[in-house]
């Protein structure tokens, strides 16, 4: 059987983290995609094109992607979704083979669940959003597109985060919280109400920063 061929847009460090978790699922990555002119490619043999519009069809036809991009860009992440199923290649979901989640969990196109993260029962991540190392979604969480939950994060039951939000590392969000649309939650910050769209904040407990 033929191996799998994959895209990866980025080829940075969060590319280097997805790579075993891509070739763990039987894939092969043909080509990166990077605007940075001077990253040298991490895989021997596997270039990197500066643009979407170098890259040769015959490496596109039949392929999967994925999105490399982590931190609080989850509207590019969007983007580029779009830009990348237009020419034709579908979008793979990751789970990392030391993470958790439920059979009864959802996992978007694109979602990332990474190494030690778990994703409890009934618990949705939308398309393109990150649960990333040893970070922790509990039971009926819903998660919305382009979110990116950061390493050792933990949300309690019933958490709501909408859009493009940022939970940053090891701050921890209390049961039924909403977190609303492009919010930003600081490091280490303890989320005790809930917190509107496109605020950040940060301390113990949370509070905006004004």
């Amino acid at each position: 059987m033929a191996v799998k061929k994959i895209v990866v847009w980025g080829a940075s460090g969060h590319a280097k983290v997805l790579r075993p978790i891509i070739e763990g699922k039987g894939l092969r990555i043909v080509a990166l995609i990077d605007q940075n002119k001077d990253m040298e490619s991490f895989i021997p043999g596997c270039p990197i094109f500066p643009a979407l519009e170098e890259l040769p069809p015959e490496e596109t036809k039949n392929a999967f992607f994925a999105i490399a991009v982590g931190g609080d860009k989850g509207r590019e992440r969007l983007h580029i979704h779009e830009r990348l199923c237009a020419r034709g290649l579908s979008p793979v979901t990751l789970v990392h083979g030391a993470a958790w989640v439920a059979a009864s969990a959802r996992l978007e196109d694109g979602a990332q669940v990474l190494g030690m993260a778990a994703v409890s029962e009934e618990a949705r991540i939308g398309m393109h959003s990150i649960v990333n190392t040893n970070a922790s979604v509990d039971h009926e969480c819903l998660i919305g597109q382009g979110c990116h939950i950061m390493p050792g994060a933990t949300l309690a039951g019933c958490v709501e985060v909408g859009d493009f939000a940022t939970i940053g590392s090891n701050a921890t969000i209390l049961p039924r919280i909403r977190i609303g649309r492009g919010a930003v939650i600081g490091a280490g910050a303890v989320v005790t109400r809930d917190v509107a769209e496109n605020v950040k904040v940060v301390g113990v407990p949370a509070a905006p920063v004004r």
